[in-house]
């Protein structure tokens, strides 16, 4: 993913450290300077290239392409195929163009699965503009593909080996996590089983690594010594083998990376000068950059710099405190993931916002079988072709251990973690911590166990709901989920946001495990698309869905996962009583409804939004989906003051002042995703809230909120932080 400021940031400190290593006091201004001057010429180089192709020429027009492919075809969420190709030739009603531009095609054809890297194609394509870097246009392909040349020897061979073990490897999230770990192929992994390994620190086991090129490349040396006495020759046997191994994995980017990292390893391993390796630390950096510019602002590249600065200068010396009062093996054992997960932590806060301290131990249970995984997996791989069933039998050997790192993502994924703000003051906070580890090796231990003891203690603070509540509100991203508590581990569920990992885990955290109502406002998939999360292992007694079945695709997959619960179709004026709390349904009303003005995008399905009003001894709460003004004016006869709105349309700038007016809410709940590309929340709309004297709480900002109402009196708390009691009245 291309990243923000920060990850740039250190990539490019990362560089300059590196290149002063290798040079003297005297020299080190020119070295940055001509750090800086080459980094700035490559890039620009090929920035220009790629923005004066003559496939700029063609942009939004339809044109006969023909182009080899580079990558492997895989499908994405949305059920197409995309993979990147190099456009040899395009025929459009302009011109004929010749040309070595690298695409990123994408279309619905399943027929391109078979396609293999350099393999040539050609098909009838329309061409925009991408806001992806490394390639020069994004292509999109509707109509059937023609397959030019038939796969090489070698493309075919190493096809072979990577459907091989994919089909060897089994089902589950195991079996999906063994062609990730061993050759890069993560075709089978589900974006739960990815949530999960992001969340507990363990996301660099579900694809080939530097740690996993480390583990190869030690092993063929390791081999090497039985046919080779003179360590020049097993290393440079290990190299070749490490070049088979890239074309194996694919020599995309990341693994072209992650090749760089393992082989300064490599030589710090065969040459014995671990912490003297920082020159060849230096020139892969400089050569990764050099080979393609845009890893410089590539997240991906930071982290991998920073895990090998943190192995070669780190951990030698975490094994070494910690030989003196544990095992040796133990210490050996500790020392990578604490090392590389202390370098590494300004980066990953940057990126999440957050900091999971049961990442450490994740990282520390799952180290011991992942060379045994990536080892034997390898070696399935290469006899698969021939040997299938050693390679099943050795697959089978390894499914065990790899059950185990998935269940320990899974363990780990449910803890609390530390939230920091995202950007630059999070990356400061964590690197000041790190520079003071290093600057003080002497009392590391000290400063580490303190740290890790503060971490868990502000970890444990900022635990939500943290205690009792009566209203929360989900933090889904951009969309909206709200719940309801009703006591005994029920509540009502208004919206269940975009992602089902999400949604669910919002729902442990609030100890949610029956659900009497869901009401579902409309169909849209940033209200009912995390369905399926709120499903897993809870029981839901009935459902009420909104009139207009549009987006036809979303309602139909939502009525799919809602066999056995009891559907109602409410309009204005039909009610319930659900413990303490009566919902009265206010919108929409039975008829046709023809608005003279329906500003926004969807309005005909926004304005189908199921609004209600939820009232109890104690609260007042009014929410509308995604209602627009039109609707919403309906709406203000019926309405009084209230003490909480969930305010309609993630607070976007169409809303009735009149109805804002009449709810003079005492807290108004805006639900939004951060930096989103919509503009929620509208700066109107939060001022004209805030101008009626509503305290505004915000997702954005603010993370999950739950609110408790006691007394008369709110008490807000928030993921990222408290707020004080608010009165009511």
């Amino acid at each position: 993913m291309q990243s923000a400021s920060a990850p740039w940031l250190i990539s490019i400190a990362t560089l300059l450290i590196a290149l002063l290593s290798v040079a003297s006091r005297k020299f080190r201004f020119t070295v940055i300077i001509t750090a800086l001057v080459l980094g700035s010429t490559v890039m620009s180089l090929r920035q220009a290239s790629l923005q004066n192709s003559a496939i700029s020429k063609v942009f939004g027009q339809s044109v006969q392409i023909t182009a080899q492919v580079i990558t492997d075809p895989s499908q994405t969420i949305t059920g197409n195929f995309s993979f990147i190709a190099r456009a040899i030739y395009l025929k459009s009603e302009v011109g004929s163009f010749s040309m070595r531009i690298p695409i990123r095609v994408i279309t619905p054809r399943n027929q391109v699965l078979g396609l293999l890297p350099g393999q040539s194609f050609s098909a009838d394509a329309r061409i925009l503009q991408s806001k992806e870097a490394r390639v020069g246009a994004l292509v999109l392909i509707d109509e059937e593909v023609e397959v030019l040349t038939p796969p090489s020897r070698w493309a075919k061979a190493l096809g072979a080996i990577r459907s091989g073990l994919r089909e060897i490897s089994g089902e589950g999230d195991a079996g999906a996590l063994i062609p990730g770990m061993v050759l890069g192929d993560t075709s089978k992994q589900s974006i739960e089983f990815k949530t999960a390994m992001k969340r507990s620190g363990l996301t660099h086991l579900t694809a080939v690594s530097g740690a996993n090129f480390a583990i190869v490349s030690s092993f063929v040396l390791w081999g090497m010594q039985f046919l080779f006495r003179r360590m020049s020759l097993r290393l440079s046997a290990t190299a070749v083998a490490l070049v088979c191994f890239i074309a194996l994995v694919r020599p995309s980017p990341s693994v072209l990376r992650a090749a760089a990292m393992a082989a300064v390893l490599l030589i710090a391993q065969g040459t014995h000068r671990g912490r003297d390796s920082l020159p060849a630390l230096g020139f892969a950096i400089g050569a990764v950059i050099i080979g393609d510019p845009w890893q410089a602002r590539d997240a991906g590249f930071a982290l991998s710099v920073m895990a090998t600065a943190g192995l070669l200068l780190f951990a030698p010396l975490i094994v070494e405190k910690f030989s003196r009062f544990l095992p040796g093996k133990l210490a050996q054992a500790l020392a990578p993931p604490i090392a590389a997960i202390v370098f590494c932590s300004p980066v990953l806060v940057a990126l999440s916002g957050y900091l999971s301290p049961i990442s450490i131990i994740a990282n520390l249970l799952a180290a011991p079988v992942v060379g045994p995984i990536t080892i034997v997996g390898f070696i399935a791989a290469l006899i698969s072709p021939f040997a299938p069933f050693i390679s099943v039998l050795l697959i089978w050997l390894i499914r065990v251990p790899a059950r185990f790192i998935t269940i320990v993502a899974t363990w780990a994924a449910q803890f609390p973690v530390l939230t920091l703000r995202t950007g630059s003051i999070g990356f400061l906070i964590v690197a000041i911590f790190s520079l003071t580890l290093w600057l003080f090796k002497n009392k590391a231990k000290k400063i580490a166990i303190i740290a890790l003891l503060v971490i868990m203690a502000l970890t444990w603070l900022q635990r939500w709901p943290a205690g009792d509540w009566d209203v929360a509100n989900c933090d889904v991203g951009q969309g909206d989920s709200m719940v309801i508590n009703l006591g005994h581990h029920q509540g009502i569920l208004i919206d269940v946001g975009p992602d089902p990992i999400v949604e669910d885990r919002c729902l442990k955290a609030l100890g949610i495990d029956e659900i009497p109502l869901i009401i579902l406002s409309h169909f849209h998939a940033d209200h009912a698309g995390g369905l399926s999360g709120v499903l897993k292992n809870r029981k839901i007694a009935q459902i009420w869905l909104s009139s207009n079945a549009e987006p036809l695709l979303e309602s139909a997959h939502v009525i799919s996962l809602l066999a056995g619960v009891e559907k109602v179709t409410p309009q204005r004026g039909y009610s319930a009583q659900i413990a303490k709390f009566t919902i009265k349904v206010l919108w929409p009303a039975s008829g046709t409804h023809i608005f003279a003005s329906m500003p926004g995008d969807g309005s005909a399905v926004n304005n189908s939004s199921i609004a209600v009003l939820i009232t109890s001894s104690d609260l007042t709460l009014f929410a509308a989906g995604d209602l627009e003004p039109p609707a919403q004016h309906e709406l203000v006869s019926d309405m009084s003051g209230v003490d909480v709105y969930k305010v309609s349309h993630h607070g976007s700038k169409y809303q009735d002042a009149q109805l804002m007016a009449k709810l003079d809410p005492k807290v108004a709940v805006v639900s939004v995703g951060a930096k989103n590309p919509y503009g929620h929340p509208a700066p109107q709309t939060i001022a004209a809230l805030t101008r009626l004297g509503a305290e505004v709480v915000r997702t954005d900002t603010s993370g999950a909120i739950s609110m408790t109402v006691k007394a008369h009196q709110i008490k807000i708390r928030t993921s990222k932080g408290r707020f004080n009691l608010f009165r009511l009245g």
